[in-house]
């Protein structure tokens, strides 16, 4: 039966979001499992040849994420509870990333401007559209299973783990002249070679289960599966790069895959 009991009922302009959603992210994800990955961290190298505008790391990593914290914050103003919630948690979201770039991460290089725009274009629209969508449920009847507050709870250790393996990441180069990567330690880099990735996605089901519609589920499913890609593609990176990775580290799930 349609809607399950945990998402709210689903109009027309509800399903059509989500549908461009959907297919956004499956397209998004096949591409790191075919390994035609976004040129950005350990792959932002690849279309240096091709003459394409590019930005320094820093400012492009900005660029992706300041417009959807922009939006989230302008998204105060609807109206309902759990969608003033949702548009808080979506702001808290963004403005981690945010500082994070400012004050956190540690760069080196370059990426193209043409992937900075792609991605803050989908962040962008998925931060404005997950908010809308939220308000567009305001009258309608709430579902069976409350997940509000469980979700957040889920959505604060995603944020909180996102955050600690992020740490450990800037912790690898010594300073602004260290451009060399290395193995990671710590947390949960013993088990999976992107722990960061595990966590986002923790995240992103922590705001579905508050959102409870089917747009927040698609965000949150088609989210984890272009991070399971970005992940797969980042341990055959590490494999190649060093003789001593180890082999049990998996890619995303400790001990699974």
């Amino acid at each position: 039966m349609w809607p399950p009991p945990f998402l709210y009922a689903a109009s027309p302009l509800v399903a059509a979001l989500t549908a461009a959603c959907a297919v956004t992210l499956a397209v998004l994800a096949f591409s790191e499992f075919r390994g035609a990955n976004l040129a950005y961290s350990k792959f932002g190298g690849a279309a240096r040849a091709g003459g394409a505008p590019r930005l320094p790391s820093r400012a492009g990593m900005f660029l992706i994420y300041a417009p959807a914290l922009a939006a989230a914050l302008a998204s105060f103003a609807v109206e309902g509870p759990r969608a003033q919630l949702l548009a808080a948690a979506v702001a808290v979201h963004f403005l981690k990333r945010v500082l994070e770039v400012l004050f956190v991460h540690r760069y080196s290089g370059s990426m193209p401007l043409g992937t900075s725009l792609l991605i803050s274009s989908c962040y962008l629209f998925n931060a404005a559209a997950m908010v809308y969508v939220q308000h567009l449920s305001h009258n309608l009847q709430e579902p069976a299973v409350d997940l509000l507050y469980p979700g957040l709870v889920v959505f604060a250790a995603g944020l909180a783990g996102n955050f600690y393996h992020h740490l450990l990441l800037s912790r690898l180069r010594s300073g602004a002249g260290d451009k060399g990567y290395k193995i990671p330690r710590g947390g949960l880099f013993g088990l999976v070679v992107c722990p960061h990735y595990l966590f986002e996605i923790v995240g992103f089901v922590g705001l579905a289960m508050v959102s409870q519609t089917v747009y927040g589920l698609t965000v949150a499913v088609g989210s984890a599966a272009y991070l399971a890609g970005r992940s797969r593609a980042t341990r055959m990176w590490y494999a190649s790069k060093f003789e001593e990775f180890p082999a049990s580290v998996k890619a995303l799930v400790p001990y699974v895959w």
